[in-house]
């Protein structure tokens, strides 16, 4: 498993504004959550999303494809941080 956390710097008010995924061997997402500027979280897996998250249907892009976008900023993490940002996101829903 990899995971990755992408940075989102825009204005948008009902935009998340980060992304943790947890990425499977193939390149796919297993998990994910997103992170709001207020603070709220949503998240996804295989077997649950809303009509504001879900799993991507491609495999996750390179990390210096993403970071090429000025308003994105895309890095591998720990699995320890998504899995707080994961825990977190599914007591507070």
């Amino acid at each position: 498993m990899r995971y990755v956390k992408v940075s989102w710097s825009h204005d948008f008010p009902d935009e998340p504004v980060l992304y943790l995924s947890e990425l499977g061997e193939d390149g796919y997402e297993v998990r994910k959550v997103q992170v709001y500027r207020d603070g709220r979280c949503e998240w996804a897996d295989e077997t649950f999303e809303t009509a504001t998250v879900g799993l991507s249907e491609i495999p996750f892009p390179p990390l210096a494809d993403i970071s090429s976008q000025p308003e994105f900023t895309a890095e591998l993490i720990t699995s320890e941080e998504f899995e707080r940002a994961w825990e977190g996101a599914r007591l507070n829903s």
